[in-house]
Parts: C-alpha cells; structure tokens; sequence
C-alpha cells in the first residue's frame, strides 16, 4: 500500500524541484577544459550536493522538511534544514530548539537555529522577512548549499497576489512569488516546491505523519495584513464568488509572471537605445516607448544608482515617469536610498545625493 494521497503529493512536488536543482548543477559544471571547477557549492569533487530547508515548525516547513528528508537520499544528495530565530516571542529561543529538535529526528543534516535581529525599515512583516532571507543566504555561503527549500503553498500565493492588488503595485507585484529565485550570486538559490499544493494538504501530510507542529500566533493576529486577509479577506472572497478563488489568483500569478518577464526583458534591451553616447538617459527617446517599458526603464535605472528595490514603489516611478510625459520645469525627485532624478536639458539624470 502506497503513502497517503497527501504525502505522495508533497514528495512528488520535492523530488521534482530535487531533480531540477541537480539538472542546474549539471548544466552549470564545466567541461575539463574550461578550467579550475567553481568554488561554492560544487567546489568538493565527489561531494554530494546539499540541499537545505527553511523550517519554522509549522505545517507547511515540517511537511516540506519530511519530504526533503524522504527524497534527498534516493537521489544522492543530502538534506539539512535551518531555522530562523527572529526573536519576536517569549521563547522564541526555545522553539527554535525544539524545531531542531525534530529536524534531526528526520535525519537531516546539517540542522541549525540561527537567531536575528529584526529591524524596523518596511514595517514589521517586510523587516522580519528581510531579517530572515539575510540569515538564510549567510547559511547556505557558509555550508555550501546548491538550494534552499521554502514552504510557501498555494493559499501563500493567492494572499501575496491580493496583497500586491491591494497597494496598487504593477504586474510584477501581481505575479507573487516565483517557484524559483535568487540570492547574492545565486539566481536560483531558492526554490519553492509547494506554490501548486494547498496549505491544508501539508497540514494533512503531517497529520497522518504523526509530525508535530508549531502554530505561530502572529499567523492570527489580526495586526498583520497577511493574517487578516487569511482569516477574513479570503473566506468573504470565496464566499461572494465561490470556491475556486485560491486557485485562480494563483493562476493570475503565473499568467502575470510570464507578461512581467516578457517586459522586462524588452525593458533591458530598450535600455541601451535610449542613452546618449556618455550614457545619460534622452527624455525623447523615453517618451517614445510604450509606457510599461518605459518604466521598467527607470526603474532600472533608479535602482543601478542605489536606490533599494524592496522600497521603490509603483507612486516612485510614476513621479520619475512624471518628468518625462507631464514636465513643467519641477524639480529634483526625491527617491529611496537618498537618490533623486531630476531632467536637464533634455537628459534625465538619476544620482544619489
């Protein structure tokens, strides 16, 4: 007799993002001529690769985990996890000890806790997130990691996609998260196996598993956008237009991702035709673009000159964009990471001040 539906759905979904990440480290090993091998994850010959998971002890990082842990072996790679100790809660320290704790029952290894510290930039959600991707990515520098697995299911999309609506953002915001993506020098480092499973299907995988898990009490607080949306926004959704919103917001993701994709990539090759010969950005030939690559030009550009692009919003680049289709002789505009863009005579100079 064979797994239980909702375990055999989890495992299919990790031993096919497993078989992608061995694909990659196939296509990126050089031939015998092409020099000294790599140094990072594929520096050891003989090696096998290792593929870590982000587990927070909830249901969707502890089925992924045990899929990772059940998968990895047969395909001669080894399978560590990492949790991250934000220390937002009263014994924050000691969860993440205890979701070590489990991991290494699984078998994995390496496991560590890694504790952060959160800011404050972005709001409380975004410096948390920004805290974790940092611990992360120093993570998997330091052990050598080829991947790293994270629990983001279909209900994640369907609220990330909502959330990007909600604020106005453009396409991109709209096409969620992507099954793939990148860290410093690794464009992609993060995989994410579970965005065509439903949250209920790796809380059922754990169930008949007999893995516990850690329900975060920030998942209900309503103080959070993502919660109330959770618990309120998407119910009313689903409610009003029946069954079957989750699964059509994540199709929006997808369907939106190839038309962000497909802009931006005529946004770079638009770039270099727009310059004049000592590179400086021509209002002219900018107003001649259609407006969506237009912008994704500036923005481009905006963040080449050290603007961040966790805090460049849609309102920026209409402000920018403003200077080419509406001037009327304004000034300088202020950007995020101290930069400004400002025209003059007939030029767009964009620079940190």
């Amino acid at each position: 007799m064979g797994p239980h539906p909702a375990v055999a759905a989890i495992r299919l979904a990790v031993r096919r993002v497993l078989h992608d990440v061995l694909t990659d480290l196939t296509d990126l090993t050089p031939a015998p001529s092409a020099g000294p091998a790599p140094t990072g994850p594929r520096a050891a010959a003989g090696t096998p690769p290792l593929v870590l998971v982000a587990c927070s002890g909830g249901a969707d990082s502890m089925a992924l985990a045990s899929a990772l842990a059940f998968e990895a072996p047969k395909l001669g790679i080894r399978a560590g996890g990492i949790t991250i100790d934000h220390g937002l809660q009263p014994g924050s320290d000691l969860r993440a000890a205890e979701v070590v704790s489990r991991m290494t029952a699984l078998r994995l290894d390496p496991v560590e806790s890694v504790a952060v510290r959160v800011g404050r930039d972005g709001g409380p959600e975004a410096a948390a997130r920004d805290a974790r991707y940092a611990a992360l990515d120093e993570a998997a520098d330091r052990l050598g990691a080829a991947a790293v697995l994270l629990g983001h299911t279909r209900d994640d999309q369907a609220e990330t996609v909502l959330l990007g609506l909600a604020r106005g953002s453009g396409i991109r915001s709209l096409s969620g998260m992507a099954e793939v993506s990148g860290g410093p020098g690794r464009t992609r480092r993060y995989r994410r196996p579970f965005l065509q499973v439903d949250r209920q299907t790796a809380r059922k995988a754990c169930m008949v598993q007999s893995l516990p898990v850690w329900d975060d009490p920030h998942n209900i607080d309503p103080a959070y956008a993502r919660s109330r949306l959770r618990h309120e926004g998407l119910p009313a959704l689903e409610k009003a237009l029946g069954k079957g919103v989750v699964e059509a917001l994540a199709r929006t993701a997808q369907l939106s991702r190839d038309d962000a994709d497909a802009l931006d990539a005529w946004a770079a090759d638009a770039e270099a035709g727009v310059r004049d010969a000592d590179g400086r950005l021509e209002c002219a030939k900018l107003y001649a673009l259609p407006p969506a690559v237009r912008r994704r030009v500036l923005r481009r550009a905006v963040v080449a000159a050290g603007s961040p692009a966790g805090s460049l919003f849609a309102r920026h680049i209409e402000e920018v964009d403003r200077l080419i289709t509406g001037w009327r002789g304004q000034g300088a505009i202020n950007l995020p990471g101290r930069v400004e863009a400002q025209r003059q005579g007939g030029r767009l100079v964009i620079r940190q001040g």
